[in-house]
């Protein structure tokens, strides 16, 4: 993965490519520009974010800090996709506590994290109804989520719901071990 380097004249990512905004959702690069800023030249990303209809201006040495990052690989949208249909540790059942616990995992941004809140929600959903704000946190998790891997896939955005609620829905899996010895 290529590193991100903090000069002001380098970018990450390219025009036309899509990325991840935390909390927004997929963007497409527009274009890379540099326009002054406090006396200074600065390289910008112009990014458009269809889901919300809007177009953002970010630093391109603030992306990273930002943690907008490239579309996940096939390979981890399949891991998220699994992930939300394993078993998981139950939450807090005081919802101001798990709110924010969720609210922490979609700042961070990670398609892990994010199907996690969307897998934890939708479980606390079929015990008791959720709160106003944690009902509009699930179904922004979810839409992160769907957009994600839609387009890590190549796959519409009703199939991917539809295969999200048939993860959500299925029986339990123990989660997978993880090997860390090499061999």
């Amino acid at each position: 993965m290529k590193k991100a380097s903090k000069s002001k004249n380098s970018t990450t990512f390219k025009e036309k490519e899509q990325v991840v905004y935390p909390l927004q959702g997929v963007g497409q690069v527009l274009k890379i520009f540099t326009k002054e800023f406090k006396g200074e030249e600065t390289l910008y990303y112009e990014i458009y974010l269809e889901v919300s209809d809007m177009t953002v201006f970010v630093p391109c040495d603030k992306a990273e800090e930002l943690g907008i990052r490239a579309i996940v690989p096939k390979k981890e949208a399949d891991a998220a996709l699994t992930l939300i249909s394993e078993e998981f540790e139950p939450i807090p059942a005081d919802w101001k506590m798990r709110y924010q616990m969720n609210l922490d995992l979609l700042k961070q941004g990670s398609i892990r994290d994010i199907a996690t809140v969307v897998r934890a929600l939708y479980h606390r959903s079929k015990v008791k109804e959720l709160p106003i704000l944690e009902r509009k946190l699930f179904d922004s998790a979810l839409k992160l989520l769907v957009d994600e891997v839609s387009f890590s896939m190549n796959k519409t955005k009703p199939d991917v719901e539809e295969l999200v609620f048939a993860k959500l829905e299925s029986e339990p899996k123990k989660p997978a071990k993880k090997t860390s010895e090499a061999s």
